[in-house]
């Protein structure tokens, strides 16, 4: 533990804090990548923050947080993906002839265009290694050295990795198939839904099961229907806002339009029944960072979704 005192440890706490909304976005690219899933890795994101706020009581010396962060955020990634026994091990082999990073040429530039414009899920199919020198070196434009640190490998092992990892990236994404047909909503969210667009909060609240837990990044959970109902409230001061129902990752989520004439969502929630009744709401109202790598896509409408829907 620190000898400096209250006022040192506050410091510590308030340039983390402020750090993390800058960082958070970052974060998240690299984790969700990682993870294959923008769901998963902003959990890992939470996780990260949380443990970094544990291990700075212990700290004698502020370290460098963003190569610290991302230490945790890597660490605390691949104990998931090895829980879910999905990591994959490949020999290094010797360098390959990567540019340097001051002389990136159009090949280069082209192959991290491709690295930033493939869909989240397609980076769990690379083994670990490959996929972490991709998305730090092509998607965050981190420098070979600073990536080597932070993998504990050399700067020929991640020139390895790298090469391999792009060859092996472009097959997948030559036999991919495009995004999914857009899906019919349940019943149960274009309910939710219709209610929200009417604001008929009394409504929502009586879906919601005694036992509901909300969880939304950068805030406190809530737990309990009377705990979770002041959610709606939130909502009801803001003016124009939209749902849609849509999927991401294989997950039915409701998609949170600005006003209606927006072009594309500020963020999604998604939620989970028992019994009819709401037991769970997860929403990236504060993290509207999420829905820019996740792929949605609006599910069909098979009815209308609240007042002026048959505009």
């Amino acid at each position: 533990m620190s000898d400096g005192g209250p006022a040192v440890e506050r410091d510590r706490r308030e340039g983390l804090l402020a750090l993390a909304a800058a960082l958070r976005p970052e974060l998240h690219r690299y984790c969700a990548r990682l993870m294959g899933s923008v769901i998963d890795g902003e959990d890992v994101v939470q996780d990260t923050f949380a443990r970094a706020f544990v291990a700075l009581d212990e700290l004698c010396e502020v370290p460098q947080l963003r190569p610290w962060l991302f230490r945790i955020a890597h660490n605390r990634a691949l104990d998931l993906l090895r829980s879910r026994a999905v990591r994959a091990a490949e020999p290094i082999e010797a360098a390959l002839e990567i540019a340097d990073d001051s002389k990136a040429g159009p090949v280069e530039t082209l192959m991290r265009k491709e690295a930033i414009e493939t869909a989240v899920s397609r980076f769990a199919e690379l083994p670990v290694n490959q996929r972490s020198v991709i998305i730090l070196k092509d998607v965050l434009d981190e420098p070979l050295a600073g990536i080597a640190t932070l993998l504990g490998i050399s700067v020929d092992a991640v020139k390895a990795h790298l090469a391999r990892g792009r060859a092996r990236l472009r097959r997948i994404n030559a036999e991919a198939d495009p995004l999914p047909n857009a899906r019919i909503a349940s019943a149960a969210v274009v309910r939710y839904i219709a209610l929200f667009n009417q604001h008929d909060w009394d409504g929502l609240r009586a879906l919601l099961a005694d036992d509901v837990r909300l969880q939304q990044s950068m805030h406190p959970p809530r737990s309990g229907a009377a705990d979770v109902g002041m959610f709606f409230t939130i909502y009801a001061k803001s003016e124009g806002l939209w749902l849609r129902p849509a999927w991401v990752e294989g997950r039915e989520v409701i998609a949170v339009f600005e006003d209606r004439a927006a072009t594309k969502p500020s963020h999604f929630m998604w939620l989970e029944w028992r019994e009819g009744r709401i037991s769970f709401i997860r929403d990236y109202r504060y993290v509207g960072y999420v829905a820019d790598d996740a792929g949605l896509v609006l599910a069909r409408e098979a009815g209308s979704f609240g007042r002026g829907a048959g505009r």
